[in-house]
């Protein structure tokens, strides 16, 4: 059964790595979670692999900056077991999901160009609770409703300091105006872009503080070089991929890749 994957060359689970910089425990966690074909043994237990498998293990490794851990898995382990249609459906919802963070990207650059033309009110005059009421003025449900969010979530933003909120002097309530709607939306938006709390909080400050854009337009740069960098490297996966798969189809059938 093993020789049905060799191909002239037999190769240790060292040979593999070393290549990589991987180790040897690494090639076999592979081969057990499906990412490489199953390994041919020798009389006495030991593993053999062959240029299919570095063929396997290269594609997995290429695949990965593209489209992460999890779903470089995934692919791999449909492909070892015949599902390529699966594989490239896979491939089909990453690449979706890259084209839905550059449209987020661009709502942000958006939300840029809006930010830049209601700069002239200050929104960082007194701490709220004395300025007067004033038109445009929303409640956290219906901002919540609509940003998409809970109203636990804007009141987890306005302890991390991403919206400050008034009280309403009758009522209590929050009360979100124009400045506090516009933080809110840029802070929804760089969330969906992978931006944690503590990374949002300093950018708005910034903003607020100076009524400056440049600490968000160094904010979006990197978050579009990081987005062109992932499709560069779904294309890099995508080739090595498409030399695997040229090379599985020559294999005698019953090969070890357990399929």
């Amino acid at each position: 059964m093993g020789q049905n994957l060799q191909s002239g060359e037999r190769l240790r689970p060292v040979d593999l790595a070393r290549g990589h910089g991987l180790s040897t425990q690494a090639i076999r966690n592979y081969e057990e979670a499906g990412i490489l074909p199953a390994a041919g043994r020798t009389p006495h237990g030991y593993r053999t692999y062959t240029p299919l498998h570095a063929r396997a293990l290269s594609a997995f490794l290429a695949l990965l900056p593209g489209h992460g851990h999890r779903t470089a898995t995934s692919i791999m382990r449909a492909v070892n077991e015949g599902a390529v249609d699966e594989a490239f459906r896979l491939i089909d919802e990453s690449h979706a999901q890259l084209l839905e963070d550059r449209r987020t990207l661009q709502a942000v650059e958006n939300a840029l160009r809006d930010l830049a033309s209601t700069a002239a009110p200050d929104p960082a005059v007194g701490t709220g609770s004395a300025a007067p009421s004033g038109p445009g003025g929303t409640f956290i449900g219906p901002l919540a409703g609509t940003l998409g969010i809970r109203p636990a979530t804007l009141r987890k933003w306005e302890r991390a300091g991403l919206v400050r909120p008034r009280r309403d002097s009758l009522t209590g309530y929050r009360v979100y105006d124009e400045a506090d709607v516009r933080d809110a939306r840029l802070a929804h938006q760089l969330r969906r872009g992978g931006y944690l709390l503590e990374q949002i909080a300093p950018l708005i400050a910034q903003v607020r503080a100076a009524g400056g854009l440049e600490p968000l337009e160094a904010a979006l740069c990197d978050w579009r070089g990081r987005l062109s960098a992932r499709g560069r490297a779904m294309l890099s996966g995508a080739a090595e991929l498409e030399t695997y798969l040229r090379e599985r189809p020559g294999l005698p059938d019953g090969g070890g890749d357990g399929v």
